[in-house]
């Protein structure tokens, strides 16, 4: 079986032992590809260097860290380089064969830029402001990606993607990990954050299906709002289902695979 797991910056501040050591458990009955996150370590890096971080709301609730040129270096700094690079050692401590990526490298990741950016302001008004450096994804070398599980590899992916004009951009974490299980034609999406998982009315919902997802959208808070679209997208690639759970609980990746605990996202 082929899964995609996204580990979520919150988790990552301290690499959690048992997460590394899930990974191990679970190559070794099924192929593994790794996307992270870390938005919270580039804000705090970022006001280190001086440079004041701006997040944005979306009319349909998305937050989203406005990427101008220099938010740009420091995000790509702090995401291919520093955090994607203390995984890596983590992993190798474990013997884990992994290979560090953006989506620079080999064209793991185009993405088309966005222009323009539609967001609301303080007093609740739309707003168009220029788009920065953020983009979609809209291509995945899945031969690349390919390459590396055939040959016993588990690639790790950052969510900095390639623009048609070869800069690098800022793209969705959550959203990467959706368009790569869906090039792949994965098995499972599983993402990993820092919740049980999806709650409606202050209780956990064990399970979703795509239909009674879009009935619920109205009630989801802007921190997992992003993870159901991630979902909803996967499963429209072809995903066989997606599960949103707790990364920092014992055997983190193998309970969400069973079921044991978090939410599960699927057709039916």
């Amino acid at each position: 079986m082929l899964v995609v797991v996204k580990v979520g910056g919150s988790i990552l501040e301290e690499v959690p032992s048992e997460l590394v050591s899930d990974i191990k458990n679970v190559l070794s009955d099924h192929q593994l590809v790794l996307v992270h996150g870390g938005g919270k370590e580039v804000t705090e890096i970022a006001s280190k260097l001086g440079k004041e971080q701006k997040f944005v709301f979306s009319p349909t609730g998305f937050r989203s860290r406005y990427t101008d040129k220099e938010t740009m270096e420091i995000f790509t700094m702090v995401m291919t380089g520093r955090i994607n690079k203390k995984l890596v050692s983590a992993l190798q401590k474990q013997k884990i064969p992994v290979v560090g990526l953006s989506g620079l490298d080999g064209f793991l990741m185009q993405a088309q830029r966005k222009k323009r950016l539609v967001i609301v302001d303080e007093r609740g008004r739309k707003r168009v402001i220029d788009g920065g450096y953020t983009g979609k994804v809209s291509q995945i070398n899945v031969s690349l990606l390919q390459l590396l599980l055939e040959n016993g590899y588990v690639p790790l992916v950052s969510p900095v993607a390639v623009s048609e004009e070869f800069e690098p951009l800022n793209v969705d974490a959550d959203r990467t990990a959706a368009g790569i299980a869906g090039a792949l034609r994965a098995d499972r999406l599983v993402l990993l954050t820092d919740v049980e998982g999806l709650k409606l009315d202050g209780k956990l919902v064990p399970r979703l299906s795509v239909s009674e997802v879009e009935k619920s959208l109205p009630k989801i808070g802007g921190g997992m709002i992003t993870k159901v679209y991630a979902a909803q997208e996967a499963l429209s690639q072809g995903v066989g289902e997606v599960v949103i759970c707790s990364g920092v609980r014992k055997n983190p990746i193998s309970s969400g695979l069973k079921h044991e605990g978090g939410t599960v996202i699927s057709h039916e």
